[in-house]
């Protein structure tokens, strides 16, 4: 058969390319053309688009990009028109994706199938309305995605499993000695995001946070792939008690004592690795983003693992709340007692929610049989 997928970001290429090796071992004759990235070029077929080129996010970029975006699009279509694929996979990215999803279901080329759906539980919940009408089949990676489209809007979707949850899970059955370079004492880990906004944000705070542990723990920054080294200079430079690791997030968490997270992935990942932590967000215009907060999100958490469990499992630091010394005091309850205690005991449930079905393989098995495959 003949995947058309579309992935317009970093998460989405990863998510994407593990589908396509899925559809491969269950399609002898699958052929792929795709907006994507690397990722997904490893996997063989035809790159259009790299991701590189649609990623804008905010409303300047977007609006000083727009006939970049707008060019896009209508490659995008025509590509699509030209192919006649059948069907189109659509992976997150929502702003680029539904437009897609409304010109190929008007135009009757082919299904459309939506991996990773949008999260429009947290805000845009009008879009369930083009949804209902563009996307013939979902499939979720969060479990409370389920009530939120089959029992609020009557749309039946697919939970897959989630792929956070299957890549923790491989690495700790892979689990072996091997060489790290953080010293053999309890640690506290540092995850200040993936965007260098993100990382000048929080990060300054975060040190500043823990600076009093450092006699009896060793601080160590995960840092993010996709920055360079050399732009954490400027807020290691004042925290000399920490260190810096990169390509070990994972050997980090797996001997982490505690952690201090920004919001994110990065929180489902720590506390499948059973690491209480400290979950902060730095924003812009604190109190009016938490005033806006209250009142705008359809959701009363920001972090997966409070979404996942519906209750609050870690503390979240956000807008008007984040401090470094609210962070020092959240951090010094989960250092040991009743606080670490219970989270890891609500770790145990989040691990229970998500199941153990490995979300690629399901859900290029659900898509094969869809498509008529056996």
């Amino acid at each position: 058969m003949r995947y058309y997928l579309i992935a317009g970001e970093a998460s989405g290429d990863l998510h994407a390319s593990r589908l396509m090796r899925a559809l491969k071992a269950r399609d002898d004759g699958a052929e792929f053309r795709f907006f994507g990235g690397d990722l997904m070029a490893a996997e063989g077929g035809m790159l259009v688009k790299h991701y590189r080129e649609l990623a804008y996010m905010g409303f300047v970029p977007v609006l000083l990009h727009l006939p970049t975006i707008l060019k896009n699009m209508k490659r995008c279509k025509d590509d699509i028109r030209a192919w006649q694929p059948d069907v189109v996979i659509l992976v997150d990215y929502p702003g680029f994706n539904l437009d897609i999803a409304k010109f190929v279901k008007a135009s009757g080329i082919c299904p459309v199938y939506y991996y990773i759906s949008p999260k429009i539980w947290a805000w845009k919940e009008y879009r369930i309305k083009a949804i209902k009408r563009d996307v013939d089949e979902l499939f979720s990676i969060l479990p409370f995605e389920v009530d939120f489209f089959e029992k609020k809007h009557h749309y039946p979707i697919h939970y897959v499993g989630n792929p956070t949850a299957d890549e923790v899970r491989d690495f700790l059955s892979n689990l072996a000695p091997r060489t790290s370079h953080l010293a053999p004492r309890k640690t506290i880990a540092l995850l200040a995001g993936s965007r260098k906004q993100e990382i000048k944000d929080n990060l300054p705070a975060m040190l500043q946070a823990v600076r009093d542990y450092a006699d009896a723990y060793q601080i160590v920054v995960a840092g993010a792939p996709s920055i360079e080294p050399e732009y954490y200079q400027q807020f290691m430079a004042a925290a000399p008690y920490a260190r810096i690791v990169f390509g070990q997030t994972y050997q980090l968490l797996s001997q982490a004592h505690a952690a201090v997270v920004t919001s994110g992935t990065a929180t489902l990942e720590t506390a499948l690795f059973r690491v209480p932590q400290v979950v902060c967000y730095k924003t812009f215009l604190p109190k009016l983003v938490g005033w806006l907060r209250k009142r705008i999100l359809k959701v009363r958490y920001v972090s997966l693992v409070n979404l996942i469990a519906n209750r609050e499992v870690v503390t979240e630091l956000v807008a008007d709340t984040f401090s470094a010394e609210a962070i020092r005091s959240e951090l010094a309850a989960i250092l040991d007692g009743p606080v670490r205690q219970r989270m890891l005991s609500d770790y145990d449930s989040v691990w229970q929610m998500l199941g153990t079905q490995k979300a690629p393989e399901c859900a290029a098995r659900t898509m094969y049989s869809l498509l008529g495959g056996a």
